[in-house]
């Protein structure tokens, strides 16, 4: 494998750990990454790479807030802590919708929404969609404002906003699921928090279907990559996940919005132009 190919494989996870997380959607950004910078590997290796290099991303969480989402002690004596458990079969709950329509017409949502055009229109739509409802909320209390505070109904309602980013590349896995707790009234960092942990989940069985669908017989060179990739997301996802929390205490998600709105419209116009 070329040192060009492990700098490519560096690159990636750099955009993965950052964009994970940020309400810009990650998928949409290694998908339009792949227009300018292209591994040199088959459609179908890329296809689940975009996918399975989200576990380190994962893992970040998974380190982070490992008190937080571990449901068992053992420092004196066992204790099993109901309140992680009931947290768990929310999480579970929210992830039904994505999780059924996923299986069902994955492959459909691939073949038409994966690529350049959908995903800058996923990116425009959305960043309004913030903007607005960042606009509507401003000065109102929220409802919601504790993990324990979240209600299976609650739960059921944020999956629901999950199936955008099932469906559509560029809507942004946390970015649905953040614009779904605030329209129903739950903090920013409460929501947040709650998208990272169902990000848990949702990324291990995504990743585990899409790995059966490659097949386990990697090249050497496919998995230097992979791992490479999922290893530098990892360490930018500590960094990023840290700072977000830091910043939405004092700021709301409308940078964001701009942000998606401004890109978007940048790659509709290189497009246009170019093709």
């Amino acid at each position: 494998m070329s040192f060009l190919e492990i700098l490519k494989a560096v690159f990636f996870g750099i955009v993965e750990g950052i964009t994970e997380w940020l309400p810009v959607s990650s998928t949409g950004h290694l998908i339009l990454l792949d227009e300018f910078i292209q591994l040199n590997e088959s459609d179908e290796f890329k296809s689940m790479f975009d996918v399975v290099i989200q576990l380190g991303a994962i893992m970040a969480v998974v380190v982070l807030y490992w008190k937080q989402i571990f449901p068992f002690s053992f420092k004196t004596k066992p204790v099993i802590k109901k309140d992680i458990f009931t947290l768990w079969f929310k999480i579970l709950t929210a992830c039904i919708p994505a999780a059924v329509v996923g299986l069902l017409f994955d492959e459909v949502f691939e073949k038409y929404f994966y690529n350049p055009v959908s995903v800058s229109i996923a990116l425009i739509v959305i960043g309004i969609a913030f903007i607005i409802l960042e606009s509507v909320n401003k000065g109102k209390k929220t409802r919601v404002n504790s993990l324990g505070e979240i209600t299976f109904k609650d739960a059921l309602l944020i999956g629901v906003f999950q199936l955008l980013a099932a469906i559509f590349p560029g809507t942004s896995r946390s970015g649905s699921t953040i614009m779904g707790g605030l329209a129903i009234g739950v903090s920013r960092s409460v929501i947040a928090e709650f998208t990272f942990f169902l990000a848990i989940p949702v990324m291990f069985g995504a990743s585990l279907l899409k790995i059966v669908k490659f097949g386990l017989d990697f090249t050497a060179s496919q998995a230097m990559i992979l791992g490479i990739a999922m290893v530098v997301a990892f360490a930018v996802s500590i960094v990023v996940i840290k700072f977000l929390m830091g910043y939405i205490k004092k700021h709301d998600f409308k940078v964001f919005g701009w942000y998606r709105i401004i890109l978007g419209a940048l790659v509709l116009i290189y497009f246009a132009a170019v093709k």
